[in-house]
């Protein structure tokens, strides 16, 4: 697992208005939990296939960590620790952002890093 960078998946809308506002606050799951779920680069695979089958105009950020203050990995019901963001993120932490295809079969295509 690199603890350097991790990764958001969202929405391209959810992107946009981020960049407009500086900051990300999260999805509407994120608002909900009261912080913003990140993926490993280990995990991102899995994240997708759970949470967003089938679904396409996805982006994903590559966030560092090293400018993270309230990152905290924290346990998931499935035995996973998974990064957790207990503030809004601030867009200027993001170093990377990748469109997210959707094939002809409904699985996502990762770029290259992965």
């Amino acid at each position: 697992m690199n603890f350097k960078f991790v990764y958001k998946i969202c929405t391209k809308s959810e992107w946009q208005e981020a960049k407009s506002k500086g900051q990300l606050t999260g999805s509407k799951k994120d608002l909900e939990d009261g912080y913003i779920h990140f993926s490993g680069d280990d995990q991102v695979a899995g994240t997708l296939q759970k949470f967003y089958k089938n679904q396409n105009d996805l982006i994903l950020l590559k966030v560092d960590t090293l400018k993270l203050d309230h990152l905290v990995w924290e346990q998931a019901s499935d035995g996973n620790m998974f990064p957790h963001l207990y503030s809004p993120l601030d867009i200027s932490n993001v170093v990377d952002e990748f469109d997210i295809i959707l094939n002809d079969d409904g699985n996502h295509v990762l770029p290259d890093i992965f």
